[in-house]
């Protein structure tokens, strides 16, 4: 690929994340100050020190004034941005960008989505005009259909996935359940998610995001600036987005066992990076669980687990709080549920705490490494989009 990065070029010097949850009592305009102001407190700055703003939505507003009128930010400038599950994290990539570029010595990136209000369970938008080959099924079904090819490619039984399954569910609710911001807080047994009623497919309903409200920001500026805001800045070290041409579903090739987006997207910011060893060198990964099979499948596609061999390092607990690489140590989509434009931001902020030492005890990584990585993927297997993103708690020797 042809990303030549901006490593180390870039700091952030601040974050806010709301609690993801049904807030009835919160518009969008509430959730945006609301996380905007803890960012621009937990960076000592006002707003009016930021040059400029990207806001991450989906559905939840139309243009900058979506976030300049609840922040009364005058004439700053403010960016729009959707694309598709990923949106907080483009905003996120656009206003890294901007910076290194020397455009802005100083800028937000801001994501939210209010979903509960919208009185359907889940996300419905009004579909544009298309060649008419798009699959007429739900997302919980589309995802569904990981789970027999993956057994069927490394032969794993349907009891043995149900088992994996459950794992991971079992282990994102046991993160959630020491979360404060996370819509659920509550620990499952293994035997209530393997017992739960069918959605799609093998999925049950403890195999699926929940629907949920939330903002979170970042703010960042120049590495050489970063010092006048923290003693204790995350550097990026890599921002890697892939639009996939979306033709996995009706190409005969696809087998539903990896998505290829996320492939590259995951070799490009390893490059970027100077990453070899993921598996190895990152203290934590927050990544898309927005289904269960859908994580497992992601062990293997971000080289966290060789082909074939995630679903034994999964029931291993080589992902779980205290294992070799904890992932969603936040809780994940599983946890939070997913408002389309915070998640991506959402999981930064989780980086943001543990690469800072702010996490609490009693979900504190354990690892001394420096690198935490954010996964977010927007679409459906075989036609979708990837962000990776990886920042560090030191600059590069």
């Amino acid at each position: 690929m042809a990303s030549k990065g901006i490593r180390d070029r870039v700091a952030i010097v601040g974050m806010g994340c709301t609690r993801f949850d049904e807030h009835w009592d919160q518009s969008a305009d509430d959730l945006l100050v609301d996380a905007a102001g803890e960012a621009l407190a937990s960076a000592g700055m006002a707003k009016a020190d930021v040059d400029a703003f990207w806001l991450g939505t989906m559905a939840s507003g139309m243009s900058g004034m979506t976030l300049a009128k609840p922040l009364k930010l005058g004439t700053k400038p403010v960016s729009r941005l959707e694309n598709l599950c990923a949106t907080g994290s483009e905003s996120f990539r656009n206003a890294c960008y901007a910076v290194a570029a020397g455009a802005y010595d100083v800028a937000m990136a801001i994501g939210v989505e209010k979903l509960k209000d919208s009185g359907f369970s889940g996300l419905v938008l009004p579909q544009p005009p298309n060649d008419g080959t798009a699959a007429d099924l739900t997302a919980p079904a589309l995802f569904s259909l990981l789970a027999p090819a993956y057994g069927r490619k490394y032969g794993v039984s349907e009891e043995q996935l149900k088992e994996v399954f459950t794992r991971i569910a079992w282990k994102n609710h046991h993160n959630g359940a020491l979360n404060p911001r996370a819509q659920f807080r509550k620990e499952v047994a293994p035997e209530v998610i393997c017992n739960s009623p069918l959605v799609a497919g093998p999925l049950g309903i403890f195999d699926c995001s929940g629907v949920s409200d939330g903002a979170a920001a970042a703010i960042v500026v120049r590495a050489e600036d970063a010092s006048r805001y923290t003693d204790r800045p995350l550097f990026v070290k890599a921002l890697s987005f892939v639009a996939g041409a979306g033709g996995g579903a009706n190409d005969p090739g696809y087998d539903y066992t990896t998505f290829p987006e996320v492939v590259l997207s995951a070799q490009d910011a390893y490059a970027q990076a100077g990453v070899t060893d993921p598996r190895a060198e990152l203290a934590m990964a927050e990544v898309h669980d927005c289904f269960t099979p859908t994580e497992l499948i992601l062990m293997e596609d971000l080289g966290f687990a060789p082909r074939g061999a995630a679903w034994q390092e999964v029931l291993a607990g080589t992902f779980d709080l205290d294992g070799d690489l904890p992932v969603n140590p936040d809780g994940g989509l599983k946890s939070f549920g997913h408002p389309i434009g915070a998640s991506g931001l959402r999981m930064l902020f989780e980086c943001w705490l543990q690469l800072r030492g702010e996490a609490p005890p009693e979900r504190r990584i354990k690892t001394g490494k420096t690198l935490g990585l954010t996964h977010n993927l927007g679409g459906y297997p075989g036609e979708c989009v990837s962000f990776v993103g990886i920042v560090g708690s030191r600059p590069s020797e």
